[in-house]
């Protein structure tokens, strides 16, 4: 491998300034959202929606990434900026194929799709959600909780809820809890806001939720970025980095017990009607999906926007982005405990130091030992005391050995008569 020198040093430092200037200009979200006109017109007509996309100049991206002479060599942290600026190029290219099908191609590359197989050779995405979907489809909900019913929030109550636990969290650094009109999802969380939609309804478990997911990952890996003069590129989130946060996020929510079946299966679900879309259905095929689950013409467009935004509502082509939380979840996972079983424990927290690959670990340990890395200041309480984790997380390799369908069988035959004991007397 080679030896990283001032002068390499140096380069990197100046290549990850204007890679991050170059992210600041492709911003994805914002370039694929749809109109409250789109969202009226499609309710009241069932006909397929037919967006208009803002022009997003992607001139001044690519003027910078063209004109970067980018390290060759072996290291590690040669590597990660070789991924990100050939991140950044494939950003631009979904960006200028809105509306068409080349899109999908280049959703794909920075997102993934249903279809794609992990590190192990044999799983792919759509596995997991057809295994969690199956195990929840009949599973009575109500029961879980002894039929006891969320308490029920709106916007502006929620973000009531959640400031004093904000506040607990980051001190004076506190974000800002705004309700805005239009947004993608129930909640978006950056270093300096967190943002609501106002339409949408909260649960108290929510709070819980939102707290795990959007502030101690979103928000808080987004002040660690800031913080990182040197690589100012960790303090920016784009594509290359929207798996790994996802996943984090979602796990953080498994950990700290504010994940729910509901929840499990809404983001089964997203990856389930993308595959859908992939497969050839349309935008209606898909809301009709979301109408059978929800019967609620609101939340099923809005999931179903969920999967067309840039790509084409006739289908074949849609945004596979909703893939990342379980993609996500299953890599961060597979990285932590194979990390703890190798007893190296000490590159957990690395992965909260900013906007991050779990393919940037090395490399980003590598600026850590030279003191150009600042140390995470806001980690979960899940991380910030690690003795639950790495108990779980060893335990959870071993698991991994022992095999189930031995398991089942004794005890499918064992419990077959047993009574349902949540059944109404």
């Amino acid at each position: 491998m080679e030896k990283l020198t001032d002068i390499h040093i140096e380069n990197a430092m100046m290549i990850a300034r204007k890679l991050e200037r170059a992210a600041a200009d492709l911003p994805i979200l914002r370039s694929v959202g749809w109109t409250a006109r789109d969202k009226d017109k499609f309710l009241k007509t069932r006909a397929l929606p037919t967006p208009i996309y803002m022009p997003v100049d992607t001139g001044p991206a690519r003027d910078i990434l063209s004109g970067l002479k980018l390290p060759k060599g072996d290291h590690p942290v040669f590597s990660w900026l070789q991924r990100t600026a050939q991140t950044l190029k494939t950003t631009a290219d979904l960006l200028d194929n809105r509306g068409h099908a080349g899109f999908f191609q280049y959703s794909a590359k920075l997102f993934g799709a249903p279809e794609d197989v992990m590190l192990d050779g044999t799983t792919k995405v759509i596995d997991l959600a057809l295994h969690m979907d199956g195990i929840f489809a009949d599973l009575s909900i109500d029961n879980l909780n002894l039929g006891k019913a969320d308490e029920g929030f709106d916007a502006q109550a929620f973000a009531d809820r959640l400031q004093p636990a904000l506040r607990q969290y980051f001190g004076k650094d506190i974000p800002a809890v705004k309700v805005v009109d239009s947004l993608s999802a129930k909640a978006i969380a950056g270093s300096k806001r967190i943002r609501l939609r106002a339409d949408a309804a909260f649960t108290a478990r929510d709070v819980d939720q939102l707290l795990q997911h959007e502030a101690f990952i979103h928000a808080g890996t987004a002040k660690n970025g800031r913080r990182q003069d040197a690589f100012p590129i960790l303090g920016r989130a784009h594509a290359g980095t929207t798996e790994i946060q996802e996943g984090l996020a979602v796990f953080a929510e498994i950990i700290s017990g504010a994940m729910d079946p509901v929840r499990f299966r809404r983001l089964s679900d997203r990856v389930r009607v993308i595959n859908m879309s992939v497969q050839g259905a349309d935008f209606k095929d898909v809301f009709d999906v979301y109408m059978e689950r929800y019967d609620d013409p609101n939340k099923a467009y809005n999931n179903t926007f969920r999967v067309f935004r840039g790509g084409v509502v006739s289908g074949g082509a849609p945004f596979t982005k909703d893939i990342v939380y379980l993609k996500g979840l299953m890599r961060v996972h597979n990285f932590m405990r194979t990390v703890v079983s190798l007893k190296r424990a000490d590159l957990i927290r690395l992965l909260f130091v900013g906007k991050l690959d779990v393919e940037d670990i090395p490399a980003l340990a590598y600026l850590r030992k030279e003191g150009l890395i600042h140390a995470p200041k806001y980690l979960p309480p899940w991380v910030e005391d690690l003795r639950f984790l790495v108990s779980y997380l060893a335990y959870s390799a071993f698991l991994n050995q022992v095999k189930l369908p031995g398991f089942k069988r004794y005890y499918s035959d064992a419990l077959k008569e047993v009574p349902n004991i949540w059944e109404e007397d």
